[in-house]
């Protein structure tokens, strides 16, 4: 059978693993999918030196790619919104099938990508694009297809991930770790993305969508950084029986869908509070088959284009499929999307860790339980850290019962009208995830 025609149009990181891959393990790709897979073009402005193209055509224009007739899939792997959107949409408008790595442009323009897709007959693949090399997509898409999700927890940004643990191991501070990650590679001389939960907001809104069958709504994700956590908070946590990470939550309600990303703390037990260093793991509760857990390498060269191969694979498998037969784009049929709304982080429920700054005074906890109290708050777990003061003041920490954010929102701003509670009250959000 005549062998599918890629073009490769970013040489990077992924674009060098994918290009390796496809050539080391040519023979056993085209034993799957049937058909050879051969990269018949690549765009790139620079050779990749940890991959020996040979004599593989070159050009610097990635549109040339995507309007070469030879070419049956485009792989779009030059990262970002505004170029790798005009890409994707040029190769669809010639009939071009796309595998694409990246969560930004999916996240932010999927909607309009997968209608021109679905106008065009062709196929947009992304598995790559949410934790590299876990097939959680797949796994969410048509694994868990007979599932009502109820939920899913990721930790879906690898250097997040690494700075908590270094946090919580070696009790380093935010700023020094952050450092050594970008000495690492793990971050990026701008780490906003990373740090502050817009790079995990893009992964979680693709989950979500896939999960609950709703549009891509990016901009109606809730993110929150874990710039301002300290090592005292992460001490505090694991003498608590949790840990703290920096967690992706999707949550079908009755009244909306949760779509958010925090610090989290997680009981130290659970298999996901277990996972270290710059690794992913995704949790996902299905009505039927419970929770499941996917884990592994979230980025790096050939991890991820092991999600790209795999995609490529299935557009090879595809090719000749009726359109309207093929794994709809977002797990659901598109003339089927609910509009079952994104829900504001003040309607949301969870749990509270709560680190108050008190003066050692007597009668400030049951100030303290009253305020929760008239706000329908219960305490789970309290504890007043007295051989910690200093300058007069008392670290109290305590552990809520589920409740609507916004309550916990009223009681923080009359526990800091306090006169014996100096500066802001800490919040973290709890997951118990059983």
């Amino acid at each position: 059978m005549k062998p599918v025609k890629v073009g490769i149009c970013g040489l990077g990181t992924v674009g060098g693993g994918t290009f390796n891959v496809l050539e080391r393990n040519a023979a056993e790709i085209a034993r799957r999918a049937g058909r050879g897979i051969e990269v018949a073009q690549i765009a790139a402005r620079h050779e990749n030196p940890r991959c020996n193209t040979g004599d593989t055509p070159i050009t610097a224009d990635i549109f040339e790619v995507a309007n070469n007739p030879e070419i049956d899939i485009v792989v779009e792997l030059i990262g970002g919104y505004t170029l790798a959107r005009e890409l994707v949409l040029k190769a669809i408008e010639n009939g071009k099938h796309v595998v694409t790595a990246n969560k930004a442009l999916i996240a932010v323009h999927g909607n309009e990508i997968f209608a021109k897709a679905r106008e065009k007959g062709v196929i947009v693949a992304f598995e790559a694009s949410v934790a590299g090399g876990i097939p959680v997509i797949k796994a969410i898409r048509e694994g868990l297809a007979g599932n009502q999700i109820n939920w899913l927890a990721g930790i879906i940004n690898g250097t997040g991930n690494f700075i908590l643990t270094e946090m919580r191991e070696k009790g380093r501070a935010f700023e020094d770790v952050l450092k050594q990650a970008q000495e690492l590679g793990y971050a990026e001389a701008d780490p906003t993305f990373d740090v502050e939960g817009i790079d995990a907001a893009h992964k979680l809104t693709i989950l979500a969508s896939i999960a609950f069958g709703v549009p891509l709504q990016f901009d109606k994700a809730y993110t929150e950084g874990i710039s301002r956590l300290t090592t005292a908070d992460v001490n505090y946590a694991e003498a608590l029986g949790y840990r703290i990470k920096h967690l992706g939550v999707a949550r079908s309600t009755a009244s909306g869908i949760e779509l958010r990303v925090h610090p989290t703390l997680i009981p130290a037990d659970r298999l996901i509070a277990n996972v270290n260093g710059v690794m992913n793991a995704v949790m996902v509760n299905g009505d039927a088959v419970g929770s499941t857990l996917y884990y592994g390498a979230g980025a790096g060269m050939e991890p991820t284009a092991s999600a790209v191969v795999a995609d490529l694979v299935d557009v090879a498998r595809a090719l000749t499929t009726d359109p309207n037969n093929r794994v709809p784009h977002l797990a659901f049929q598109p003339d089927s999307l609910s509009a079952h709304p994104i829900l504001p982080i003040g309607a949301c429920e969870s749990a509270y860790y709560l680190r108050i700054q008190a003066k050692d005074h007597p009668g400030v906890l049951a100030q303290v339980a009253t305020i929760l109290s008239e706000r329908g708050i219960n305490i789970e777990s309290i504890m007043q850290k007295e051989a910690e003061v200093h300058d007069g003041l008392v670290p109290v920490i305590l552990v809520t019962h589920r409740v609507v954010e916004q309550r916990i929102d009223d009681a923080i701003a009359a526990l800091e009208s306090l006169s014996d509670v100096v500066g802001s009250v800490v919040r973290i959000r709890v997951e118990q995830l059983n």
